[in-house]
Parts: structure tokens; sequence; C-alpha cells
């Protein structure tokens, strides 16, 4: 049975000059950092340039010594490429192409959704990573919170469905909320737009 390189040796092998370390972990995550970058752009070619944009400044980020590991290597990429992907938008929503007649009508512009892609995708971003944090919730925790914020069930339902008392559904929210907040805290994560 052959055993995989982990990605913290072969970031350590690339920055001690072994160059096909880092094809190997382009290879290995060729994938999902494509998949990601198309599933915001929905444009192959631009897919393609964020995603050596990405590869470049990883590689800058490798020679200037200024990456610590953590085990960590692909959430890092991923970060990287959602910020290009971030940085895409903000330079086309500067020089918005309008296609249009006389009659252009600026209230259509405002109005436009697709000058809204960055919040969006930041609003995403937030939804995957709190959806991560809950993840490490204890399991009756996560239950109670999962049905009262993502079913937008009331205490008396989640009472119903988990045959616990309201009383104790409302402790379970309520430890789950202090709960994610020390593991936002322990982690130095910010959930904001």
């Amino acid at each position: 049975m052959k055993l995989q390189i982990e990605d913290s040796e072969l970031v350590r092998d690339y920055i001690s000059g072994n160059e096909g370390a880092l094809e190997v972990l382009i290879n290995r995550h060729n994938q999902r950092i494509t998949s990601f970058i198309y599933s915001k752009v929905l444009d192959r070619d631009i897919t393609e340039d964020i995603f050596q944009d990405t590869f470049i400044k990883v590689i800058k980020t490798l020679k200037r010594g200024k990456y610590s590991e953590e085990g960590k290597f692909l959430p890092w990429v991923m970060r990287i490429s959602h910020n290009l992907i971030i940085d895409h938008f903000r330079r086309n929503k500067r020089m918005p192409m309008f296609e249009g007649s006389d009659d252009f009508n600026i209230f259509s512009v405002i109005g436009d959704d697709k000058l809204n892609a960055e919040k969006q995708l930041i609003k995403d971003q937030i939804d995957t990573d709190l959806r991560q944090l809950v993840e490490e919730l204890p399991d009756d925790q996560k239950e109670v919170l999962l049905m009262r914020i993502y079913k937008d069930m009331s205490f008396k339902e989640i009472s119903e469905n988990t045959g616990v008392s309201i009383n104790t559904a409302l402790g379970r929210m309520r430890y789950a909320l202090i709960n994610l907040r020390k593991i936002i805290d322990k982690n130095n994560i910010v959930l904001t737009n």
C-alpha cells in the first residue's frame, strides 16, 4: 500500500528546492480549486486565469518564506483563490460595460443583481465557514441550532421533534451559541462582510 505524502511535507520539499513537489500539490488539488473558482465566476477562461494567479501567489509566498505550516495548505490556497475572485469582481464592477440605446436608464443598472455578485460571494463564504463551525459542536447542540436557524422551527417544535423539554432545547441552543463564539474566538475567525 502506497502512502500519500502529506501536503506539509510537499511544501517543505518545495521550499527546499524540489520543484516537483509543487507539481504534486497542484495536481492533487487542481480539481477542487478549479471547481470552486468556476462555481463563482462561471467562465472557463477566467477560471483558468484565477487558478494561475492563485498559484503564482502561492509560489511567491512560499519563496519569500511567509507561509506558516499548520496542516492547512488547501484551505490557505482556497482563501487565496477566493480573494482573487473578489478582486476580479471588484475590477469588473468599476468598469461596467453596458450595451444599450439612447434611452439608457441608470435605474436598470442600479437594480442589476449581477453587480452584487461580490456581496453574494462573501455571503456564501460566510455561510460555508459558519456551517463548518457548526459541525464542531456536540450533536445535541448542533441538532437544536440547525432546527432553529436553518429550518426556522420554534422551540416548541424542536422540543416535540427531539423529545426533550422546551427548557432543555433552549439550554442546548444557548450552549451552542456560547460554544460557537468560543470556536470563533479561538480560531480568530471574522464572520462579517
